[in-house]
């Protein structure tokens, strides 16, 4: 009873709390994309090895740790059901803190961001607007099953590649580049689905329309399967085209531990969704560095 009269009587944040709200789990996806697009420059980072870890710190603990502390604002009452423990609801980041948070580090971002010049700078404005659309009134695209996996998939994935090659550029990337970046980004939105799963019934009594709501874990599962499958397909093909063979060869052979990967999901969508985003999920980024450093040679 004591601990829990000092969580209603709390009045500032637990430290804890604020790491767990920003979620240093989450920054990965957007860190090694990042690094995927420095690669995939051609340009040597020797001489840029500063802008190189500011834009991998951005790219992560402060967008990414943004995003995630305006989601659990928005998502308070959502979390109240689904998962009640976590820092807002469970009154360890008491009152209009969380927003706070998230405000303080959308500014933080955006003056990390003006040190990237203005290709670093407009893609971090864009993933700041990007991540309050996502989870705010009244846009809150994590609404839909389609615009909102598709709308993360591309800040996780291809918008920091993006960034992290127009960076080493000094300008826009090349065409190849770009074209990798949507790729991933569009597979993306199948790890994504997945990641829906674990608040499927608080989203269906919130009324988020998530894939695994408004079609059904099973098929949901399936749609998330194809979504990540096809844009590896297609960058296999491209890698063939451009003379990548070994590159090509290597994506073959990870994609071909997806699918079997994606035969144990299906067996069980809902119960099997967090064991392929640790497995599949793995299999998928490593597929993106292996394709940086096809483009890097190209």
């Amino acid at each position: 009873m004591s601990d829990i009269a000092t969580l209603r009587v709390r009045h500032l944040p637990e430290p804890k709390a604020m790491l767990r709200l920003i979620k240093p789990i989450t920054w990965f996806p957007p860190m090694w994309a990042y690094l995927c697009g420095v690669v995939s420059s051609g340009v040597s980072p020797s001489g840029q090895i500063g802008l190189v870890i500011l834009g991998v710190l951005l790219a992560g603990p402060i967008v990414c740790g943004m995003s995630q502390a305006a989601n659990d604002w928005c998502d308070r009452h959502v979390d109240a059901i689904n998962e009640p423990d976590r820092p807002i609801p469970s009154g360890r980041i008491p009152g209009k803190w969380g927003l706070w948070i998230a405000l303080a580090m959308s500014v933080l971002a955006l003056i990390v961001g003006s040190f990237l010049g203005p290709w670093g700078f407009g893609a971090t404005v864009f993933g700041v607007l990007a991540a309050w659309a996502y989870s705010a009134e009244p846009v809150r695209l994590k609404q839909s099953g389609w615009w909102g996996p598709g709308l993360v998939g591309l800040c996780y994935e291809g918008l920091p590649w993006f960034t992290g090659a127009a960076v080493l550029s000094v300008g826009a990337p090349a065409w190849p580049v770009i074209a990798m970046a949507a790729l991933y980004s569009f597979g993306a939105h199948g790890i994504m689905t997945l990641n829906d799963f674990k608040a499927l019934e608080g989203d269906r009594q919130m009324g988020i329309n998530s894939l695994p709501v408004t079609l059904g874990p099973e098929r949901a599962a399936r749609a998330a399967c194809w979504i990540m499958a096809i844009p590896q397909v297609v960058v296999i093909a491209l890698l063939f085209m451009w003379g990548k063979p070994l590159f090509a060869c290597a994506i073959v052979v990870l994609l071909a531990l997806q699918i079997w990967a994606m035969t144990v999901l299906l067996r069980d969508p809902k119960g099997r969704a967090p064991w392929y985003n640790g497995s599949g999920v793995t299999l998928f980024v490593s597929g993106m560095m292996i394709t940086a450093f096809a483009l890097r040679g190209l």
